[in-house]
């Protein structure tokens, strides 16, 4: 079986991920929904074992062979890139792809909140991007960099696991570090990065501790820098950031958080009633009274502070929610479901409607 063809299948039919696994047919993601290609026969363990060996090198295998999971890249030239994730189960492999265009996508492209670009042409700070898998994190952070890309120099450097959106510098310099092939840890990139003269760090995740710790102490230092986690509101992804430390250094990583973020923003992805997906935000950008919130643990006030503060480009998921229901783009049952706040939703809704 040779992977470029199901690759080419997928581009052409608009998925966003191919699955393969034991004992079934290739799977695509479209709009957002698993479709099998039942049309195709299932996969058996001898066809998985023949993609993987046509799409690693003999270094990539041994880590899989000593692991059991490994993520990389994976690049058909004028098609598309792929993020590549590799995983065992059950005794066989089984392989996901996440097409990557080489086009990056834009702010206004993609539809997404103008905020974004003076988000992104902050001078300092921490900037946080979150969101559940799959819900378009990467996308929005490609298209706020390019958007910086052509409208500032500045020195940026990313660090990926692995390297997905490629750029080409234009107004400024971008450098992309793979970890694994370019770097052993986000921690010692981040620690080089600093002594690279970088404006802007990206990483493409903060997942532990001392990457955590690091990231803030590199916005502390006068750089901006942005990272994405798997968190499903703005409050939760404050909480993620504290929780990651023991509990005795928390007020402490309270009262550094206060001063250094500056932005956040959480997204989730629904149905358009039309057909496709869209994204709803959640967006807090930091003033003197989302400050003292953070520093004082009231975080769970957040949501219903981000809503009076509409002019500057704030809003709660609730908000962009109803938005979106009123626009007529998404139902309102699909709405609900995804809300964290159901009633506050409601409400929300039947003041819409009665002020229209």
């Amino acid at each position: 079986m040779d992977i470029n063809d199901l690759l080419r299948m997928m581009v052409e039919k608009g998925a966003s991920d191919l699955h393969l696994k034991v004992p079934r047919p290739p799977v695509l993601r479209i709009g957002g929904v698993l479709l099998p290609q039942e049309e195709m026969s299932p996969m058996n363990a001898k066809d998985i074992d023949a993609v993987f060996e046509q799409v690693t090198t003999e270094d990539k295998r041994a880590i899989f062979n000593k692991k059991h999971e490994l993520d990389f890249s994976y690049s058909i030239s004028g098609l598309a890139r792929f993020r590549v994730n590799v995983m065992q189960q059950r005794g066989t492999k089984s392989i996901a792809f996440r097409c990557i265009p080489f086009e990056i996508p834009t702010i206004d492209g993609l539809g997404l909140p103008q905020v974004l670009k003076e988000i992104i042409l902050l001078r300092r700070g921490l900037v946080l991007i979150s969101g559940p898998s799959g819900s378009g994190k990467s996308t929005t952070l490609a298209a706020m960099i390019d958007y910086l890309n052509d409208t500032v120099k500045k020195n940026v450097i990313t660090i990926e696991d692995p390297i997905e959106f490629l750029y080409k510098d234009k107004k400024s310099i971008i450098r992309q570090r793979d970890l694994g092939d370019d770097t052993d840890s986000f921690t010692v990139a981040l620690t080089h990065a600093l002594r690279h003269d970088a404006e802007i760090i990206v990483l493409g995740e903060m997942r532990d501790l001392d990457t955590t710790s690091t990231a803030i102490t590199a916005a502390e230092t006068g750089h901006l820098v942005l990272g994405t986690l798997h968190t499903n509101n703005v409050a939760q992804t404050i909480d993620r950031m504290i929780d990651i430390f023991p509990h005795e250094y928390q007020q402490q990583i309270r009262m550094q958080l206060a001063h250094v973020v500056t932005a956040v923003t959480a997204q989730m992805l629904l149905p358009l009633i039309d057909g496709g997906q869209i994204a709803a935000f959640e967006i807090m950008r930091t003033n003197s009274v989302i400050s003292n919130y953070i520093r004082d643990n009231k975080i769970a006030d957040l949501p219903r502070f981000l809503d009076v503060n509409l002019d500057v480009g704030m809003q709660s998921m609730n908000r962009s929610l109803a938005e979106l229901v009123m626009q007529g783009k998404v139902s309102q049952e699909d709405a609900m479901l995804r809300s964290h706040d159901r009633a506050g939703l409601a409400k929300m809704l039947k003041e819409a409607k009665t002020t229209a």
